[in-house]
Parts: C-alpha cells; sequence; structure tokens
C-alpha cells in the first residue's frame, strides 16, 4: 500500500496543493499514510492565493519543516511517493545538491536513495539555465520534473478545473488512479 509524503513550498501555486490534498482525501482507498510537511513560506502563499488557512483542516499528519524524527526522514518507513507541489526553485536547487537542511529535502534525498517515486511540480517562469540544469540532474538521479503546465483539451471552465489537470496528471505519474479526464474519451 503507498505511503505518500507531499511538501508544499512557497512558490507560487498554492491551488495546486489544495487540489492534490483534496483529491487525496477522496482516494483514501489507494494509500496507507499521508505526511505533509508545509514551509512557512507556503502558509503565507496560501493564504495570500486562497485567503483562507484550511490547509490545516485536512486530515493528513503535518510535520515541521525541521522534523527529522518524521518517519519518512528514513527509508526505513517505507515511504514510495513523495509530490513537492508547488517546488520551488530553490527546493529542487538544494535537492540537485543533495542538500539535507530540512525535512522536504531530506525526504526527497531518502526517496532518491531507495529509488521511489519523486515527482517535483515545478512552479517558476521562465526557467533559468541553472534551474534547467538542477531539473536534468534530479532527472538523472531518477526523479520526475512535472511542471505546473495544465492542459485544456478537457475544456476546463474555473480556475480548479484549470489546476485538475495537473494535479490529474501528477496523481497518474505516482501511480494513483483520480479518474481524470483522459484523451480520446467522453
Amino acid at each position: 500500500m503507498n505511503k505518500i509524503i507531499v511538501s508544499i513550498t512557497g512558490a507560487s501555486g498554492a491551488i495546486y496543493a489544495k487540489c492534490l490534498l483534496d483529491c487525496l482525501v477522496k482516494m483514501k482507498d489507494q494509500y496507507e499514510a499521508v505526511g505533509v510537511v508545509m514551509s512557512d513560506n507556503a502558509k503565507i502563499v496560501w493564504e495570500t492565493e486562497l485567503g483562507n488557512k484550511n490547509y490545516a483542516n485536512y486530515p493528513f499528519e503535518f510535520y515541521a519543516k525541521n522534523d527529522f524524527n518524521a518517519p519518512f526522514a528514513s527509508g526505513s518507513a517505507k515511504y514510495n511517493i513523495m509530490i513537492a507541489i508547488p517546488c520551488s526553485m530553490g527546493m529542487l536547487g538544494r535537492i540537485a545538491s543533495g542538500v539535507s537542511d530540512d525535512l522536504s529535502t531530506r525526504a526527497a534525498d531518502v526517496i532518491l536513495k531507495e529509488r521511489r517515486k519523486l515527482i517535483l511540480v515545478a512552479r517558476e517562469t521562465p526557467y533559468n539555465l541553472i534551474h534547467i540544469k538542477n531539473m536534468e540532474t534530479v532527472t538523472l538521479a531518477g526523479g520526475i520534473i512535472c511542471p505546473a503546465t495544465p492542459s485544456f483539451y478537457s475544456k476546463p471552465q474555473t480556475i480548479e478545473e484549470v489546476a485538475y489537470t495537473v494535479v490529474h496528471r501528477i496523481l497518474d505519474l505516482a501511480g494513483l488512479d483520480a479518474k481524470g479526464y483522459r484523451w480520446g474519451t467522453k
């Protein structure tokens, strides 16, 4: 059974994190545990962009950003999926460099060393060469870079529907079934 880490950084795009958490609430038969780490900046961005503090209302275990006693700070806890959403370029750079200076970067390091699934939802534009090289490094190490680039063939009508086009793709990459839109189906 899946054990999932969700890391929410301070990059713009709190809507993506919200939609992912909303999906995970509905998919509880597909995982055993969800651990969430939110940076202080992530909370500020959520409150600014979404106008609330509803991140505190989700039924998941939340861990402080420096809680190295969290189970997923070790590979022995067998967490097998990590999604950083949105993933700031700072976090991407620390992961690419092997800097484990907080729980999110330590968890990413563990996921990579154990050859498990790391999905970084990059949220920046434009990318500079350092960002691109860091994405290459993480990709070569086994991670998946999934930019927060929505699709429009499902004809989304609201900002949340646009965000869900990215979140459903992320869940597909994680091996979970969110029942999202599929090309060529009705």
